[in-house]
């Protein structure tokens, strides 16, 4: 079971750099992050319904009013990631927000496997689990210092921010030990997705409505701005993508972390995550800014490898 799920939650971990450029694109051409992950969370639960109908597994959401209600709203969690994100980025800065949600991955996902929270498997406390998951987050953190300068700086005064940041990637592996739960009450991963996502999308639209609520008028739109519909129409194809990434990354998280544990499947697409995202900044893909990757991120990411592979290995 090992050797499909090492490589699957690697390039789960990869698509997210896939969701995160086509993100970027749905975001421009709606004016509006909410509305944009509104939409690719109904994307994901659209293609996760229609995956579980072509595997006759549709019929398992008949079993949903017999499960635990809270095994049901683990896409919850996405929601509350995605606005994290919104207001994250803009107060710390993309790269060091994403190095806090690793910390708070990995913390929260060692925290899962060494005291078998939520009906884990519980793993014995050794070496390598501690000192692998060490070694990721002094990845994560040179990741972090070769890309946004000084992390110290980067931090100053914003302890309740960092705070939300570690949350926010702490609720990532719960999120995929609930999903873990409730497959096990339905038996059926991707009707499980769907719910998941299915949650996520009314969660958002909920913050959609209230941020549509709580804003000012907008100012008179100029002569000039295009249509939305218009900017939608083109946008490239691929920024209908985030939501099929998502909805493969959801579903690969909450089905590896029974075979693998939490620390080893958080910890791989972490790194996947890592690796690809390497490659999008170095080469500009999905229309994002090409930015130099320092050898010391360089050297963060080797880091965080390793670290994986004593996790898992060791």
């Amino acid at each position: 079971m090992d050797t499909f799920f090492i490589p699957a939650s690697l390039v789960a971990g990869g698509l997210l750099a896939v969701q995160a450029g086509a993100n970027a694109q749905l975001s421009k051409a709606t004016g509006s992050p909410f509305t944009a992950t509104t939409l690719q969370l109904s994307v994901g639960t659209l293609a996760l319904l229609a995956v579980a109908l072509a595997t006759g597994t549709l019929t398992a959401l008949a079993g949903l009013p017999a499960v635990p209600w809270w095994h049901v709203i683990g896409g919850t969690a996405s929601a509350f990631y995605v606005v994290s994100t919104i207001l994250l980025f803009p107060r710390l800065g993309a790269v060091v927000a994403v190095g806090l949600f690793i910390a708070g991955q990995m913390l929260a996902s060692f925290a899962l496997d060494t005291f078998g929270l939520l009906g884990v498997t519980p793993k014995a406390l050794t070496p390598a689990m501690a000192g692998g998951t060490l070694a990721v987050l002094l990845g994560a953190a040179a990741i972090v210092a070769g890309q946004a300068g000084s992390l110290r700086q980067a931090l100053a005064g914003k302890a309740g921010w960092i705070v939300l940041a570690l949350l926010a990637g702490a609720v990532l592996p719960v999120q995929g030990v609930v999903n873990g739960l409730l497959r096990q009450d339905l038996g059926a991963p991707f009707a499980v997705g769907a719910v998941s996502f299915f949650v996520a999308t009314l969660a958002m639209a909920a913050t959609l409505l209230l941020v549509a609520l709580f804003r000012r008028a907008p100012a008179a739109p100029s002569p000039a701005a295009p249509a939305p519909g218009s900017a939608l129409r083109g946008m490239p194809w691929w920024g209908w993508l985030g939501g099929l990434a998502g909805a493969a990354y959801v579903t690969t998280v909450f089905t590896a972390i029974p075979a693998i544990g939490a620390s080893a499947a958080v910890g791989l697409t972490v790194a996947g995550q890592q690796v690809a995202s390497v490659f999008v900044d170095r080469y500009g893909w999905f229309r994002l800014p090409q930015r130099p990757v320092s050898s010391l991120r360089t050297a963060g990411v080797a880091v965080l490898l390793l670290g994986v592979a004593i996790i898992k290995l060791l």
